[in-house]
Formats: C-alpha cells, sequence, structure tokens
C-alpha cells in the first residue's frame, strides 16, 4: 500500500517526538536514567509527588524519563490518550485484562489468538472470570456470542495464525451498544499500519519485542487507551503488580522506532513477493496474508490497513506433522525458533505432532507453517523456501 500524509507524521513522531534536546543538553539520543530513586528538596515535596505518582519521578517502578519518551511517542503514534510500557507483552495484556474484568465477568475471545493470551483467560477461571471464544470474523456471528455477563471482546487483527482481518468500527459499535470494553492486539499491524483507537477500540496492546524494538533484543509490552482507563490501571495493575519496563530496554525500544518506518516498508516489500511465490506453489494449499487479492478480507484490508507486516502462514497440500516438519528442516535462511518481527526470518508451526485434534477445533490446518519475512534479500528468501518445499 501506498503510505500518505499521515505515514510522514509517524515517521516524525518516530525520529523526533518528544526528545526534548533543549532539557538534555542538546543530545541527539535522550540520555539513560539508569536510577531506580529520585529525591526532593523536602519532604512536603515528596509527600506531594506520591500523591500523584502518575506524573512525578518518584520511584523506577513508577515514572521514569527515558521510559516516558517512549511512551509519548507511542500514545501519539496510535492516536491514543496515554501509554504505559511493561517488561513484557503478556504484562500489558494482563494488566489490560485485569483492569477490564470482576469475579463472575465473561471475556469474549473473537477467532484465534496468541497462545499465551488464551492460557491466561484459563487461568482467571480460578477467579471465576469465565470466557469463550467465537470462531468467526463475522460481526453478526460475534454479537450472538455476546453473554449477559461479556464484559470485554478481546481480539486480534489480523487473528493469530489464520491472519483473518475483524471489522473494528463495527466490532467497536457492538461492544459500545452492550456496555462492554475492547481490547486489541496489534502487534502485527505496528500503530503505523494500523490505528484501533479511532475506530472506537478501548485499549491497544503490543509485543514490544516484536517490530516495534525490531532487533530480537528488547523484551516489552505496550498499552495505550484514554485518561480515564489509565488513571484507574496506573494506580492498580501498573504499580502493584510492577511489571514495569527497565530504562535500559526503554532506550533499546528507542532506538527501535527510529527505524521502524523503514524496517515495516521492507518487510512488507519483501513479503508481499515471498506471498506472491508461495500462491502459486503447488505444494502449498492456501496462503494466510491479508496482502494478497485472493485473501478473503483484502478489501476491508484497503479500509482498515496502510501497510502490511512479514508475519503470514501457509497451509500445505500435505497437512500433517511429517509433512510440516520435512519443509521446516529443509530451511537455512528462515531460523527455526519463536517470536517474529524483528529482522531476521524465522519458521515455525503451531503443528507439535500430538496436538492435530486441537487444531482442527481451533479451524486450524494441521499443515500450517508460519513465516516471520525478515529483511533479508528477498531472492534468497524465495530460493529458500523454493529448495524446502521441492520433493
Amino acid at each position: 500500500m501506498s503510505q500518505g500524509k499521515e505515514f510522514e507524521v509517524d515517521k516524525q513522531i518516530c525520529m523526533h517526538y518528544e526528545d526534548d534536546r533543549n532539557r538534555f543538553n542538546g543530545a541527539v539520543v535522550p540520555p539513560i536514567f539508569q536510577n531506580t530513586v529520585f529525591t526532593y528538596q523536602t519532604f512536603s515535596e515528596l509527600t506531594d509527588a506520591v500523591k500523584t505518582e502518575k506524573y512525578h519521578y518518584v520511584y523506577g517502578r513508577g515514572t521514569n524519563p527515558t521510559v516516558e519518551i517512549v511512551e509519548e511517542k507511542l500514545a501519539a503514534l496510535e492516536r491514543g490518550e496515554e501509554c504505559k510500557t511493561f517488561g513484557s507483552g503478556m504484562a500489558a495484556i494482563s494488566a489490560a485484562i485485569i483492569n477490564s474484568v470482576e469475579s463472575g465477568d465473561h471475556v469474549l475471545c473473537v477467532s484465534n489468538l496468541y497462545y499465551s493470551t488464551m492460557e491466561l483467560l484459563k487461568y482467571l477461571g480460578k477467579f471465576n472470570v469465565s470466557h469463550s471464544v467465537v470462531y468467526s470474523t463475522n460481526t453478526e456471528e460475534i454479537s450472538q456470542a455476546i453473554q449477559s455477563n461479556t464484559k470485554v471482546i478481546f481480539l486480534e487483527s489480523p487473528t493469530d495464525l489464520t491472519y483473518r482481518l475483524l471489522d473494528l468500527a463495527a466490532i467497536s459499535k457492538l461492544a459500545k451498544e452492550n456496555g462492554i470494553r475492547t481490547i486489541i492486539d496489534n502487534t502485527w499491524a505496528t500503530p503505523l499500519f494500523q490505528k484501533p483507537i479511532p475506530h472506537g477500540i478501548d485499549i491497544v496492546v503490543h509485543s514490544a519485542s516484536k517490530y516495534l524494538g525490531g532487533h530480537s533484543d528488547v523484551l516489552g509490552g505496550v498499552l495505550i487507551t484514554s485518561y480515564k482507563i489509565m488513571k484507574s490501571l496506573f494506580e492498580k495493575e501498573y504499580l502493584l503488580m510492577g511489571a514495569a519496563m527497565p530504562p535500559s530496554e526503554a532506550a533499546l525500544l528507542l532506538r527501535g522506532l527510529r527505524t521502524l518506518p523503514l524496517r515495516m516498508q521492507s518487510h512488507q516489500e519483501n513479503a508481499l513477493k515471498v506471498a506472491a511465490y508461495l500462491e502459486s506453489h503447488p505444494k502449498v494449499a492456501k496462503v494466510n496474508f491479508p496482502g494478497l487479492e485472493s485473501h478473503p478480507d483484502f478489501l476491508l484490508g484497503k479500509k482498515q490497513l496502510t501497510g502490511y507486516s512479514g508475519l503470514m502462514s501457509i497451509e500445505l497440500t500435505e497437512a500433517d506433522y511429517c509433512g510440516v516438519e520435512r519443509v521446516i528442516n529443509k530451511l537455512t535462511a528462515f531460523k527455526i525458533g519463536v517470536s517474529w518481527g524483528s529482522f531476521e526470518s524465522l519458521v515455525l508451526s503451531p503443528n507439535l505432532r500430538n496436538n492435530e485434534g486441537q487444531l482442527l477445533k481451533e479451524h486450524i490446518s494441521p499443515g500450517t507453517i508460519r513465516l516471520a519475512v525478515g529483511l533479508e534479500d528477498v531472492n534468497v528468501l524465495i530460493h529458500d523456501l523454493e529448495k524446502a518445499l521441492c520433493d
């Protein structure tokens, strides 16, 4: 997709927004405030700061100047009011969900979600928080899955592994009509290619370990929302649970944001070429990538997305563990490993040999292979896939 004026605005946010060079003696890169404690001239000043710790530097578990710069950039990129960073993506997801539910509430999961998100929801069952999954991207079917005690609709768009798109504006409208909060994991698209908040979504979360960091050396999470939601979330799920992002990680994340626009354009360019090649291969039954015109949600994507990242999946014609293992083990440019969204190309499969029945229940083909297309020469990546898919 072509990027217009909004993308140029986002580039400026990534590179310069809130860097406040005058504050730091003209430093091009802000300093890392590695300290955990901030002191005050008088005890009364400290006590006043503690009362409103969200707006004052008191202790590293709360606010930090280095971390704050990253948070300001990310809030601006998502067109949200406030952002908090966390020690991991799951810490951000946990904070978002726990802030949104009480005992007796229900969470509706839309289609396929990240495995650890589902494990968290299962764990919350011990606190009498239930959940269910509607394996559909159709808004009417989502509506029919709402229960009387549903308080949260949690979604990913594109969905995990299947990469279907959801109509964010329609789901947001549905949720508001029923007094339900919406939470989206927007890691796949990044704030550059999709902005859920203008569509009415209440909370956006990211794994900063993926595209935002971009170098496989940052572990972190991001949560962007309104002033109102953040007010209670900061005092409880953020401060009390203590999963703050360290300033050293924030500095690496800040570095990653500087090149995010350039990296995402390269990921997109490579992924479109890889997906087009795979779509024509006889050993590939299906390519799940929203950038293909053959994708069932391509037109919705033209409305909601301004670009495509590098994560996709294929479904082999030989849809079993042996077929999956054979292809993955032949790959050399694509490295076998978890995670995605960095400079390197990675490959993985949800087929773990003994879970094919569960995959089918989740509407996932046992022949699914996930490909994270990195920044290498795309011809090298395509040649690698060609060798792996041959007999």
